[in-house]
Order: structure tokens, then sequence, then C-alpha cells
């Protein structure tokens, strides 16, 4: 009697992480509650879509539309088992992922569902908010360019000023560096006026007041200052010129100069645990006055004049390593070389070495002298002339360093002022430098996004609404990143433990700070092959080693997430669910 044999393998590599971790923040669930699709929408729902659109994304590190169907095709039994959706084919459609971005674009229910997000989050992750980080970055993309469009030409921070771009504002908590709050606003839009409205959505998100909002010097603005000021919030941002006329810094550092005013140090541990001045500094009080609602309103906010040290060493040598250059340049201007012009003129030469100067911004730093020399050259005697000598004027330039001046712009390297409202004793001067200077999270999650994995630049999306409604899909897969990382340090910090075998070519290599994008990659391999046997149907994963095992535990997830794809092992084919 003659069987018919046929094998089928899937890849599953980190697919039922991601839907877990999706799932543990009810991702498809508060989706399906807030966006409601049109009555023919049919099969999966919309939640579940995008969920398994964002699985997509974060796993294979591209949001373009048309690539979804094909994937999921070739993975049905895995998405189905994971989710306990009747998947089918169809349902990843380019067509069906518009309408799920189409959805997504709803400002009114976008913003209903993240306030919903982050409460449920909060209250999972068991997560006390303290301090909040404000930035914005810019996406490219290739759309068309219309009056009132969200794609416009302006200052581009992907160095791509050719190319149209929309303006993306994201809120994160620290010290997870999750966005809880998400703007999407036309590409040509200053940073200035964003910060009201994104602080306003983290008010309504958690419902919390007494929060620290860190922002860059854009968020400065005294308006924004003042409106912080009046929710009973705190603020933390540096002061750009505007803000602080050169002359005020001047008043602040003249008495440190002088040594009227002491400083006091700012130290971190260093890699070997211990501490290392960074830098220093002290502060001031001022009183300021605004307008807020209609209302004159005024605050004690304090002043950090503070000096990096790792900066104004690297600004100083910078600086050095130029002039050097310079006059080096200035030199050649004196060289006699077969066909080389020679200035002859005392202004000309003077107006080069300027330029040079200029151009390596020094001017003002290098005293320059200009001299005419006068020198006889022997002529040889040739035919019926006679030898001879002859008289030459000759150019020549000089440099020197001005080391008064030069002493005194590195004197001023390294100082910025900081502004914040909150008191001294809940953010010292130290914390308020750590604080600032853990600004990098947020730029770590502006690379995730339009970087690997959710890599959201270039944009291929024409409409507008479709643009926004990805941006917005996109700052969910962001969650998921940064909540897996946050759960795995977290729980290794308290049992002091350490991941190892996460670093290709060096197995042994541990760590207690793993990556979310490094332990994801760790599950690539894990194959589901499907042996159907007449009426029966045979399940086999590829076994979890020990790596994939201990992920598994950090993130306090079951190996069951793998496991279960084998539970329909020997079930007859017949009553299986319908694909």
């Amino acid at each position: 009697m003659t069987t018919n044999l046929t094998i089928k393998t899937e890849r599953v590599d980190d697919i039922p992480v991601l839907l877990t971790q999706a799932e543990k923040l009810d991702v498809a669930g508060l989706l399906d509650s807030h966006f409601i699709p049109h009555a023919n929408w049919q099969g999966t729902s919309l939640g579940w879509t995008a969920t398994i659109w964002l699985t997509h994304i974060l796993s294979e590190g591209d949001h373009r539309l048309n690539h979804v169907q094909a994937w999921a095709a070739k993975r049905l039994d895995t998405l189905r088992i994971c989710t306990d959706q009747p998947v089918r084919e169809q349902e990843w459609s380019d067509d069906r992922l518009g309408i799920v971005l189409d959805a997504l674009s709803d400002d009114e229910h976008w913003q209903e569902f993240e306030q919903a997000l982050n409460r449920h989050t909060v209250r999972v992750y068991k997560l006390k908010p303290k301090q909040v980080r404000v930035d914005s970055t810019s996406a490219s993309g290739y759309g068309t360019v219309s009056e009132e469009g969200l794609l416009q030409f302006g200052h581009s921070k992907d160095h791509r000023p050719d190319l149209p771009q929309v303006k993306v504002m994201i809120s994160a908590l620290d010290p997870l560096g999750m966005p809880i709050a998400t703007q999407v606003v036309s590409g040509e839009r200053a940073d200035d006026p964003l910060y009201v409205p994104a602080i306003q959505q983290v008010q309504a998100s958690l419902d919390e007041h007494g929060l620290l909002y860190v922002g860059d010097c854009k968020m400065a603005a005294l308006k924004t200052r003042a409106f912080i000021q009046a929710q009973e919030d705190y603020y933390l941002c540096p002061l750009p010129e505007k803000q602080l006329p050169p002359e005020t810094l001047e008043s602040y550092l003249k008495p440190v100069w002088d040594g009227e005013q002491q400083t006091v140090g700012v130290y971190r541990a260093d890699a070997e645990g211990q501490p290392e001045q960074i830098a220093e500094g002290y502060e001031r009080n001022v009183l300021l006055q605004a307008e807020h609602d209609g209302q004159r309103i005024a605050w004690t906010e304090r002043h950090l004049i503070l000096r990096s040290l790792q900066q104004a060493q690297a600004s100083e040598e910078a600086l050095r390593t130029r002039l050097t250059k310079a006059q080096a340049e200035v030199e050649q201007l004196n060289e006699r070389k077969q066909g080389k012009r020679r200035i002859e003129d005392r202004d000309e030469m003077q107006a080069a070495a300027t330029a040079i100067f200029k151009r390596h911004r020094v001017e003002g730093l290098v005293n320059v002298s200009v001299e005419e020399q006068i020198r006889e050259r022997p002529v040889r005697a040739y035919g019926e002339r006679p030898a001879r000598v002859e008289t030459e004027r000759e150019l020549s330039v000089q440099s020197e360093k001005d080391e008064q001046a030069v002493e005194e712009v590195v004197r001023r390297f390294g100082w910025r002022v900081y502004a914040t409202n909150q008191s001294g004793e809940s953010l010292s001067l130290e914390q308020a430098v750590l604080a600032y200077r853990a600004q990098y999270r947020i730029e770590r999650g502006f690379g995730r996004l339009k970087g690997h994995p959710l890599s959201l630049t270039p944009m291929y999306l024409q409409s507008d609404a479709r643009a926004t409604g990805l941006i917005r899909l996109l700052s969910i897969g962001l969650r998921i990143l940064t909540l897996i990382e946050y759960q795995v340090r977290q729980r290794l910090a308290s049992e002091e433990g350490r991941v190892t075998g996460l670093y290709a070519g060096n197995p042994k290599r541990a760590t207690t700070h793993p990556t979310t994008e490094a332990m994801l990659k760790a599950f690539k391999g894990i194959d589901l092959s499907v042996v159907t046997m007449g009426p029966q149907m045979l399940y086999h994963v590829t076994p979890l080693t020990a790596l994939h095992q201990q992920i598994l535990y950090l993130l306090d997830f079951p190996v069951d997430i793998y496991t279960r794809l084998c539970d329909q092992f020997q079930k007859p084919a017949g009553k299986m669910a319908e694909p």
C-alpha cells in the first residue's frame, strides 16, 4: 500500500517572541476596540492584521506593504497556531494593509488608543513615570509634495535636502526610551511649537503631573517653559543664545575665571566602577515672568552653569589642529615652484592669508605680517649679452599664533547653561547633568525607527494619511523593542546575571545589557516542519538551545510559545482549522 508523503517547512524564527510581546501589550485587542473598519471587512480583525504585519516588519526589517502577503503565505501554520486566528494569505494584501494605515491615521481614535495602550503598559510593567524625553526627527520619502501636504522640504536631519520629509515628534518614557506620544506633522514645521502639544499628549495619556520633561535647546522657548511651570511639571533643557544672550553668559563665567566663584565637580562611574569627573560647574537662581493663558505667572528658575571636560578638551584639540593646518597653508604661499603664480601685491598676499584662516575658522587667533625682500639674482652671459645682476622684489608672509587670544577662546570651550524649575533637593546639579546626558536614549529610538529594524526611511507611500498611519504603526513596534530590552536588562540586574552566546565569532562573550536586536537574531534558524502522511500530520520544531531558553526565561515567556507548534502532532488533517 502506497502512502503519499509531503513535507512542508516554515521559518518560525522570532515570530512567537514578537507575537507574545504584542499580546502582552494587548495590541490587537486595543486596536480592535478603537478602530472599527468598514462593514465589508471580513476575516482576521484589523487589530490582528496590524499585529501580524508589525511582526513581519520587526522580523524582516521591511515596512513595504507589497512584501507582507508572500511572507505570510510561507508561515500560515505558524501564524495560525501562535495567534489562534484562522489566518488566510489574502488578508495581508497591500490593499488591505492600506486600509489599516488609513484607519490608524484618524487623529481622534489614535489618541484614544495611545492613551489606553500607555495605561495598560504602565499597569502591566508596574512602571512609575518620573521623567519623559521629548525630541523630534525627520523622515524623508519619495512622495509628491503638495501645498497642504504632509511631505514638504525642510531642514533634513537625514542629510537629504533633496527629498521631501515629514517631521516626527516623540515623547519617550525614561529609563526605557519607550514612546508614549507620537506626533506626525509636515516636514517644514519648526520644532519649537511642537513641544507643548507633545507634552499635552503625555499628560492626557499618563494623567500625572510632577514629571520632569527633558529636551534640547528648542524646548527652551519661554512659552514652553511657562506652560510646563503652569502645569506643575518640571523641565530640563540647555538655553540657546536667544534665551541666554552672550553678555549674560559672560557675566556667569567671569566670576569663575576671576576665582570669585567656586565650581563643584560632577562624577560618574567609569568602566571599572571608579568615579570619574566629567564636568564642573555651579548654579544660580533667576526669577522669571511670562504670560500663560492670559495670566502673568512668576517662578524661580535654576540656571546650571556647567563645563563638560571632555567636550572642552576635544574642542581645544580640534582648534589647535586647525591652527597648525592653517599656518602650514599660509607658509605654502611663500613657496617658489615652477608653474606656480607668485603673489606680488601686498594686499593680495594679506587677503590670501586671511581667506585661509577663515576657512579653518581661526580668524583673529593668528598675527600675520607681510614682508618685502629685495633679492639680487645673477644672470649668466648668453651670446652677445654680457653677464649681469638683476634685482627682484619678493613678498613673504609670516604667521604667529596669538596665544593670549587662543587661551581666551579655549577657556570658553565646554561651557553651557541649563535651565530647570525643579528644586535642588529633587534634582541636584549632578543628577541634572546625568539626566541630560542620557538623551541618547531617545536618539537610539530614532535610530531604530528610521533604520533597522523598523526601516521607516525612505518612505515610498504617496498618501499623507497612510504615511501618518505607518509612522504610528512603527511607533508601536518601537514600544515592543524597548520593552523586550528593558525587561531582560531589569531581570539580569536583579539576578546579577549575564547572557552569553549573542555575539558571532565570540560565543563566550557575556553581557548584562543585551539589545533586543541581538536577542531576536538568536532565534533565526528555528523552523517548523509539517509532515503529512495520509490522514496524519506530524509537526516538528527545531529544538531550543540553552540561549533561547534563557532569553524566554528573562522575558517571563513560557517555552510553550515554541513547543505548542507541535501540539497538533498526529492530529487528523481533516479536523484541523481551515487555513
